[in-house]
C-alpha cells in the first residue's frame, strides 16, 4: 500500500466550505476504519460520497488504523522476541513497525534499569507512547510513586552514569500517567486529562459514537477502550466466532447431522447434504431415500423394440418378444384373452396415490397432488415441496422450516412472530425485568444501564454493579481522612477526637477547643488550641520579677545591684504550633527592639531546649530570626529560651522569650481497606 504518500494536508474550516453533504463526516471516518481493518489500499478507496471532504476523511481515518496495526505488531514483536532485527525498513510499512518496535524495547530497557516510564528524550510523540506503554506493562509496581521513592537509587545500585540521567521526571511524580515537557501531564490512549491537570479518567467512546463497530453490533464501553458485541444471532447452522463474524458449522465434522447409516455428508453453508452411498446400476434410477428403482424402458423410450415385437420390462432391463397376447404394464387381457385393455389403477388394492386424488389414464394413471405437493412422474407418487429452498427470502422475513405440504416461519433472538405468521415483530425484552436496574429496548435487543454510583457488570452486561469511590485511583484524594464506600456512594469520617468533618462532606477541620469552651483547662490555666487538640498552659515569674499582663514578667528596681543588673530586662513567653515535616530553613520566630538607635550591638541566641539541635537563630539588622535546623518528622514539644542582648550607648541590656513550641502531626490520613468496611 502506498502509505507513506497519504498526507493530512486539508484544514477543516477549508472543508466544511465546500458544501453540505448528504453523508456525515462520522460515516465517511467509519467506513475508512472499516476498510482499514481489511488491509484495503488508503490510497485508492472506492468513494462514498462525492465530497473531496469526505474522501480526505476516508484516507486518514484508514491511514490510522492501519498504522495503529502495524504499531501494535512491532510493540508484540518486542514483547516476544525481545529484538527487532527481523524487521526491515525498505517500506513505510515496516518502518512504522520497526519504530514501535524499538521504542518498545527502550521502554522495558527503563523498566529493567529501574528508571521511571516518564522521561522526555527527544524520541517523538508516539514513540514516547509505545516507549511509556511497555514501561508500565513490565512494570511490578505503581509508576507514579510518592516522590520520596522516585529519589531512592536504582534497584541494580548502579551509579549515575549518563544513561540513567537522561530518563528525569520533570512533572516530579505528579502525573497518573506521564509526563511532557513543560511540566504537563498526559493520559494514554482511551483517557483523558481530567481539570487538575495531573489525573486521568476514562473516555467512554460509546457515548461519543468514537467506536468502530459495525451494524448488528452494540458498543461495551470498558476501561481504556471498548468492544463490540453482536446483537443478532447468525442463524441456523452458523456460529459466533471471536472477532464477532458469523462462521459456518461442519455438521459433517461435528457429527451433529441426520444422515442414516446408507447415506454420507457433505456440508453446504449454513446446512448439509445427504448423499446415497450406493450408486445404482444400469437400467436403476435412485430415488429420493436412496432405494434404486427399475426404469420401465418400455414406458419411458419410444421405438425400444422393432416393428412386429413387443417390449416386456424386466428388472434392470427390458426384452424384446414376437406380438403374442401378453400385454404391457397398465394393460390386461380381457375376459375372452385375445385382446388388451386398460387396468383402472385407481380402483386397484394399492392405495398408488396415497391418499390424494387419482385420475385414471389409458395404460396409465395420474395423481392430483393436494397444495403443498407435487408429483413425481418417475416414482409415480406425490413429493411435499420445500417452499423454503424453492422461495428462499420470500416466504418468511426471518426464518423459514419445510412441513409435509406446507411451512412454518418463526424469528430470530429479540423479535417475535407477527399476526400474519410470516412477519417478526421487535419483542420488548424489558417486559421480563432481565435487568437488574434500568432497561431500555432496542430493536432486536435491549440495553441494560446503571445509576448512579453503579456500573454495569462486563460479566452479563445486565447486572449493576456498585463502585467502590474509595478505591479508585482518585479514591486516596476523595477524603482528607478516612473513606467508607457504601452502595451507590460514598462518605468520609474524620478522627474521633480534635476534628470535625467540613461543610463539604470531605475535609476534616480542627476543633478549637480554646473557643468553644471545650477544653479542661483550670482557671489558672490559659487554653492553647493545637491542630487535633489543646494545651494548658500557666507560668510563674520568677524572684526579682514582676506579672505584667498574660505572658510577661518584668525585673523589678535592682537598687544598684551588680547581679541584679545582668538579668534579663524583661521575659515574654510565646506559644508556636506547627505540623510536622515543615521545610527546614523555615523562620517560625522573630525578635528584637521596638525601635533602634544608631551603633546598636544586637545579638540573638538560643541558650535553653535545643539539645536535639532543631532549630538555629540568624542575626538581622534590627534582631534575630530563630528557623528550623532539621527535619522533625514526628510530634513532641519544645521549651526554648531565646535571648536577646542590646548594647545601646554603651550599657547592655537582655531580654529573654520563653517559646513553647507544639509540633503536631500533619494531616493524618487512614489508608482505604475495603476488609475494614
Amino acid at each position: 500500500m502506498a502509505l507513506c504518500a497519504v498526507l493530512l494536508c486539508s484544514v477543516f474550516g477549508l472543508l466544511l466550505g465546500q458544501g453540505a453533504e448528504q453523508i456525515s463526516i462520522e460515516d465517511c471516518c467509519r467506513d475508512g476504519q472499516r476498510r482499514g481493518n481489511d488491509n484495503e489500499d488508503c490510497a485508492s478507496l472506492p468513494l462514498i460520497s462525492a465530497s473531496t471532504t469526505c474522501r480526505i476523511v476516508q484516507e486518514q481515518c484508514c491511514v490510522k488504523v492501519l498504522e495503529d496495526n502495524m504499531c501494535t505488531t512491532g510493540i508484540n514483536v518486542a514483547k516476544g522476541q525481545g529484538l527487532c532485527d527481523s524487521l526491515f525498513t525498505n517500506t513505510c510499512e515496516t518502518k512504522t513497525t520497526k519504530m514501535c518496535c524499538d521504542c518498545c524495547l527502550l521502554g522495558k530497557a527503563a523498566q529493567g534499569q529501574g528508571l521511571r516510564c516518564d522521561h522526555h528524550l527527544a524520541v517523538g510523540y508516539q514513540c514516547g507512547l509505545v516507549s511509556r506503554a511497555c514501561c508500565v506493562d513490565g512494570s511490578s509496581g505503581n509508576q507514579t510513586a510518592p516522590m520520596e521513592q522516585t529519589e531512592l537509587p536504582n534497584k541494580d545500585s548502579t551509579s549515575n552514569n549518563g544513561d540513567n540521567s537522561v530518563l528525569s521526571d520533570e512533572c516530579k511524580g505528579k502525573c497518573a500517567h506521564y509526563c511532557v515537557e513543560n511540566d504537563t501531564c498526559a493520559c494514554f490512549k482511551g483517557y483523558k486529562l481530567k481539570p487538575d491537570g495531573r489525573s486521568c479518567e476514562d473516555i467512554n467512546e460509546c457515548l461519543l459514537g468514537a467506536s468502530n463497530c459495525r451494524g448488528g453490533e452494540r458498543c461495551i464501553n470498558t476501561e481504556g477502550s471498548f468492544r463490540c458485541q453482536r446483537e443478532v444471532s447468525c442463524g441456523t447452522g452458523y456460529e459466533l466466532t471471536d472477532n464477532n463474524n458469523c462462521k459456518d458449522i461442519d455438521e459433517c465434522e461435528t457429527g451433529i447431522h441426520n444422515c442414516g447409516s446408507e447415506f454420507e455428508c457433505q456440508n453446504t453453508q449454513g446446512s448439509f447434504r445427504c448423499l446415497p452411498k450406493v450408486k445404482c446400476g444400469a437400467g436403476f434410477i435412485q430415488d429420493a431415500l436412496g432405494n434404486c428403482i427399475d426404469i420401465n424402458e418400455c414406458v419411458s423410450q419410444t421405438g425400444v423394440c422393432q416393428r412386429g415385437q413387443v417390449c416386456i420390462n424386466t428388472v434392470g432391463s427390458h426384452i424384446c418378444q414376437r406380438n403374442s397376447a401378453n400385454c404391457g404394464r397398465g394393460y390386461h387381457l380381457n375376459e375372452e384373452g385375445r385382446r388388451c385393455v386398460d387396468v383402472d389403477e385407481c380402483k386397484g388394492p394399492e392405495r398408488v396415490c396415497s391418499g390424494h386424488s387419482c385420475i385414471n389414464l389409458v395404460g396409465s394413471y395420474r395423481c392430483e397432488c393436494e397444495a403443498g405437493y407435487i408429483f413425481n412422474s418417475i416414482s409415480r407418487v406425490c413429493e411435499d415441496v420445500n417452499e423454503c429452498r424453492h422461495y428462499p427470502g420470500r416466504l418468511c422475513a426471518h426464518k423459514c422450516e419445510n412441513t409435509l405440504g406446507s411451512y412454518k416461519c418463526s424469528c430470530t433472538t429479540g423479535f417475535k412472530l407477527a399476526g400474519d405468521g410470516r412477519n417478526c415483530d421487535d419483542l420488548n425484552e424489558c417486559e421480563s425485568n432481565p435487568c437488574s436496574q434500568e432497561c431500555a429496548n432496542v430493536y432486536g435487543s435491549y440495553q441494560c444501564y446503571c445509576r448512579r454510583g453503579y456500573q454495569l457488570s462486563d460479566i452479563d452486561g445486565m447486572t449493576c454493579e456498585d463502585i467502590d469511590e474509595c478505591a479508585l485511583p482518585t479514591g486516596g484524594h476523595i477524603c482528607s481522612y478516612r473513606c467508607h464506600n457504601t452502595p451507590g456512594s460514598f462518605h468520609c469520617s474524620c478522627p474521633v477526637k480534635g476534628y470535625t468533618l467540613a461543610i463539604n462532606g470531605r475535609s476534616c477541620q480542627d476543633i478549637d477547643e480554646c473557643l468553644t469552651g471545650t477544653h479542661t483547662c483550670t482557671e489558672n490555666q490559659s487554653c492553647f488550641n493545637v491542630q487535633g487538640g489543646f494545651k494548658c498552659l500557666s507560668f510563674d515569674c520568677p524572684n526579682n520579677y514582676r506579672r505584667v499582663g498574660e505572658t510577661r514578667c518584668e525585673r523589678l528596681l535592682c537598687n544598684e545591684s551588680v547581679e541584679c543588673l545582668t538579668m534579663p530586662l524583661r521575659i515574654t513567653y510565646y506559644y508556636l504550633t506547627f505540623p510536622t515535616n515543615i521545610p527546614v530553613f523555615t523562620n517560625i520566630f522573630r525578635m528584637g527592639p521596638s525601635h533602634t538607635a544608631p551603633d546598636d550591638d544586637i545579638q540573638v541566641a538560643i541558650t535553653a531546649g535545643n539539645e536535639g539541635g532543631f532549630f538555629q537563630t540568624e542575626q538581622m539588622p534590627t534582631g534575630g530570626v530563630m528557623s528550623v535546623a532539621k527535619l522533625i518528622n514526628k510530634p513532641q514539644d519544645f521549651e526554648l529560651s531565646l535571648e536577646l542582648s542590646l548594647r545601646r550607648y554603651g550599657t547592655i541590656t537582655t531580654y529573654l522569650a520563653k517559646v513553647l513550641v507544639f509540633v503536631t502531626q500533619e494531616d493524618p490520613r487512614v489508608p482505604y481497606n475495603p476488609l475494614l468496611e
